[in-house]
């Protein structure tokens, strides 16, 4: 079950398209959020790029708490295509992104 609200993972996808000076803006975004969202936004990550299945986010975020020793803002703004592996994790766990996207604008 996802530790982080899908409106968070939102925030994170659009400022991870955004890059440049958002890019700041997202490091601290990441840096603000509690252990547990973190370890979802990186096992969410995971997910979507095809190293975890959907069925599996319990492992992915118990592997993603007991590795985390490098700064998570660090980690995720490092992995390519960040926001296609969210929009994916997000599809794979069954959250339909556009929904979130449209509640994100409003």
């Amino acid at each position: 079950m996802l530790e982080i609200s899908p409106r968070k993972v939102a925030h994170v996808i659009f400022q991870a398209r955004e890059g440049g000076m958002a890019d700041h803006e997202l490091h601290a975004f990441i840096d603000s959020m509690n252990v547990d969202e973190k370890a979802s936004l990186v096992a969410l990550a995971w997910v979507g790029r095809g190293a975890y299945e959907a069925e599996n986010f319990a492992e992915a975020l118990e592997i993603a708490r007991a590795e985390a020793t490098t700064p998570t803002a660090d980690y995720l703004m490092g992995m390519p295509h960040l926001a296609e592996n969210l929009e994916a994790g997000l599809e794979a766990m069954g959250i339909d992104v556009g929904d979130v996207e449209s509640d994100f604008l409003r």
